[in-house]
Order: structure tokens, then C-alpha cells, then sequence
């Protein structure tokens, strides 16, 4: 969450201030494909671009340090996992996380731009101080909708891309639940797992939603 929706707010005003219309549209297409692409074709991806091996980051790094024998295992590393994940998440979903923040940009009054640069604000400035506080109830709605899903994690991600040496990073609710319902048969124990998921979910929602009433005055309901 802290990487993925600042990410997904500054591809959507990005968008929003380009004002040449090809580069836009090519660069909305790139952003959104990843998202209809599924975790195995991502794993493939990460694979070239990572692999020990021949993978192009590694390939980079022999280059840069001029040792042949240089090189990172990415994706058996405990150390570099949990960021290949959280990156390769945001990646794939950035653009599309993107279309309500494009959505809501797009309902903004014109003619508050317009004032302010007569009044000589810069780009920055007026995103800052126009741009970002209009979206702003979309920006706690959103983060609100994400809190109550936020023990999931993304099993089929972490179901691709974890392995046995990662375990102790890369372990998440619903591995252990899969490992422990569907291999072991332990169907009662992962059950009241996934009651248990629902209700802090439930709670975190509702919590963060009472405090953001009361600090930002915007609220999911």
C-alpha cells in the first residue's frame, strides 16, 4: 500500500498534465497491460530479467563490475525478496490502480487551473495544492477499500513466486492456509483461519474509517 497507491496517484496526474495525446495513450497502454497479464507470465518475465544466470539485471551487474562471476539470486535471496515483490506487484497493478484516480482528476473544475496561473502558481504547485486535495476523498476511499483486504497479500504472486529458501519471508495467511487445509487436510483449522482474515479486515476498515472522519473529514461511509 505505502508503494503501490502513491504510485498509482503520480502515473494518474502524470497522465493527466501530459498534454501530448500519443505519448499519453502509448504510455496508458503500457501501464495497463501488465494487469491483464497473470502471475505465471509474470514469473516467466521476472525470470529473464532476474535469473542468477543469463537474467538481464545480472547480466548488468558482470558488465558494471567486470566480474563474470558476479551476480544475485533475486528470487532465492531472503534479503532482495520481499522488494521483488512489492515491486512486482505495483508494477503489474500501478495502471490499472490508475483509472480511478484518471477518473476523478477528470472531474476537476478547469477554471481552478486556469486562476491559478494567472496567479503564477507552477505545474508543481498546482498540483499540489489543487490537484491532489480534489482527490483527496477518492485517495481515503480507496485506501480504505485496500486496508480491508490487506491480509490477503496476493497469494497467486506469492504462490509463484516463493520457494523453499524464502519461506521465512515469503510465507503468507494464505500458504499456510493452502498448505495446511488442502495438503494436510486440516480443513477446520484453515476455515477458522479464513473467518478470522474476515473479521480483522472488517475491523481495520471500520477503524481507519472512524479516524480519517475525524482527521481529514472524508470517510468511506
Amino acid at each position: 500500500m505505502i508503494v503501490g497507491v502513491p504510485l498509482s496517484i503520480i502515473l494518474a496526474v502524470t497522465l493527466y498534465e501530459c498534454t501530448h495525446d500519443v505519448l499519453r495513450r502509448v504510455v496508458q497502454t503500457l501501464a495497463y497491460l501488465p494487469h491483464f497479464l497473470s502471475w505465471v507470465i509474470m514469473y516467466g518475465i521476472l525470470l529473464v530479467l532476474l535469473a542468477p544466470g543469463d537474467g538481464l539485471v545480472n547480466d548488468i551487474i558482470r558488465a558494471i563490475t567486470d566480474n563474470p562471476n558476479a551476480g544475485i539470486d533475486f528470487l532465492n535471496d531472503t534479503t532482495t525478496f520481499p522488494a521483488i515483490v512489492i515491486i512486482s506487484d505495483a508494477w503489474k497493478e500501478m495502471g490499472w490502480a490508475a483509472i480511478i484516480f484518471i477518473a476523478a482528476l477528470m472531474g476537476i473544475d478547469p477554471s481552478l487551473f486556469e486562476a491559478a496561473m494567472v496567479e503564477g502558481a507552477s505545474a508543481v504547485q498546482r498540483v499540489w495544492y489543487i490537484t491532489i486535495p480534489s482527490i483527496k476523498p477518492v485517495i481515503v476511499t480507496v485506501v480504505l477499500l485496500k486496508l480491508g483486504k490487506i491480509l490477503d497479500a496476493g497469494f497467486n504472486q506469492m504462490f509463484m513466486l516463493y520457494s523453499v529458501p524464502v519461506y521465512s519471508v515469503a510465507d503468507i495467511i494464505d500458504t499456510w492456509v493452502y498448505r495446511q487445509g488442502l495438503l494436510q487436510f486440516k480443513f477446520a483449522l484453515a476455515t477458522a483461519v479464513g473467518i478470522f482474515k474476515g473479521v480483522i479486515g472488517m475491523l481495520l476498515v471500520m477503524t481507519s474509517n472512524a479516524v480519517t472522519k475525524r482527521l481529514a473529514d472524508s470517510s468511506l461511509l
